[in-house]
């Protein structure tokens, strides 16, 4: 697997190792779960479950290839994201348990009766929420995935990655306006995963990106980084601080053009400095609030300016909109498999089948300390390994 230049990270294995079940076949696989909310780091641990049996009707048995970590992931642990995973009931766990995880690729394994459309060998992503995905097996219905197609180009990271970020990108483009060739959008948190992604996307589409970003000691590196991936600009938010000498230089970058649509992941002052950048008509969506900071607006922008403010969930959206997921991640497939849309940085860690719990336990509590810290500066993946049927 091709990581971006780093070796995947493997949980250690010992001469004195107990791996739990390699001698048992109904206890061939593995779960990263939680009992109580709060830190990652502190709740989660590994322990083995069952192999699936033979699937029922309309469902379909799962082997987890990938499995990223997400910030609502860690949200959902914590107990302060919206959407909440059902319980399990896992062997030898008492009482509550969860599975983490919300995105993965998967490949089916088994397929029930009455099931249509899937077949074993085939790819899948998960359609509904909080379906429970850091595992390396699983028996789910057929109504939670979706087929995702084998092309030439598309790699495992990419068809793993594809649901969270890259759909959540595609909707915020597509959504709220409509954008020709030539239109400008304007986003903050432009280095995130989703403002990579609306960076690809907005220039496969033709249009014109401001991308803001925080100043940091390799600032200019990182500007020429998303310039790369298809910025036409990218400013600091110390650089918006100073209101007129913005304005005029992205007056004279659009030539006079109006921004129409911003797209907000920030929140606080910064977002209010960009707003007032936005043309008249404009729409402003906000999916995320990473600096915790309340949106604020004077009144002018909408007496004057008419603008329009939206608030976007990808949970809600997908909920809302089902007939429309088929058509979405068959574009992003498409552009990932024509090198339109690149691989995120990543980094892949392996949990090995022949280690214990104690060590996988610990292994991905450590990667949660990391996830905390900051220390990845990439998205990290969860590759659980179990003992194939």
């Amino acid at each position: 697997m091709a990581i971006l230049g780093l070796a995947s990270r493997r949980a250690p294995m010992h001469a004195c190792a107990r791996a739990f079940s390699t001698t048992s076949r109904a206890q061939a696989h593995r779960a990263i779960l939680y009992s109580e909310n709060g830190q990652p780091h502190e709740v989660v641990r590994a322990h083995r479950i069952p192999t699936p049996g033979a699937p029922a009707p309309q469902t379909v048995n799962l082997r987890f290839v990938l499995s990223p970590i997400n910030p609502a992931d860690v949200n959902v642990i914590e107990g302060v994201y919206p959407a909440k995973p059902r319980p399990v009931s896992v062997p030898g766990v008492q009482g509550t348990a969860f599975v983490g995880g919300n995105e993965a690729l998967a490949e089916v394994a088994g397929v029930g009766d009455g099931v249509r459309g899937l077949e074993r060998g085939d790819w899948v992503i998960m359609r509904a929420p909080q379906v429970g995905t850091w595992r390396s097996a699983a028996n789910v219905h057929e109504s939670q995935v979706l087929k995702v197609p084998k092309l030439d180009g598309l790699s495992e990271v990419h068809a793993a990655t594809m649901m969270v970020n890259p759909a959540t990108a595609q909707c915020l483009l597509s959504q709220y306006t409509t954008l020709g060739k030539g239109d400008w959008v304007i986003q903050n948190g432009a280095n995130s995963a989703v403002g990579q992604a609306v960076i690809q996307l907005a220039r496969n589409a033709g249009l014109n990106s401001i991308n803001l970003v925080r100043d940091r000691d390799d600032i200019d590196a990182l500007k020429q980084e998303l310039k790369d991936l298809g910025a036409t600009h990218v400013l600091t938010y110390e650089e918006l601080k100073d209101k007129k000498a913005i304005r005029a230089k992205v007056k004279e970058w659009t030539n006079g053009q109006d921004l129409r649509l911003g797209l907000n992941c920030v929140g606080g002052d910064s977002t209010t400095s960009m707003a007032g950048l936005l043309g008249s008509s404009a729409h402003l969506v906000t999916y995320g609030a990473m600096a915790k900071r309340p949106l604020t607006f004077p009144s002018s922008l909408f007496i004057f300016k008419n603008l329009t403010t939206h608030g976007f969930w990808l949970s809600r959206w997908f909920q809302e909109n089902s007939g429309q997921q088929a058509q979405i991640f068959g574009d992003l497939a498409k552009a990932m498999a024509s090198g339109q849309l690149k691989e995120p940085k990543h980094e892949i860690i392996t949990i090995d089948e022949s280690v214990s719990d104690e060590q996988a336990s610990s292994t991905v509590r450590e990667v949660f300390q990391g996830v905390a810290s900051g220390a990845f500066k990439r998205k990290v993946i969860l590759k659980i390994e179990g003992t194939d049927d």
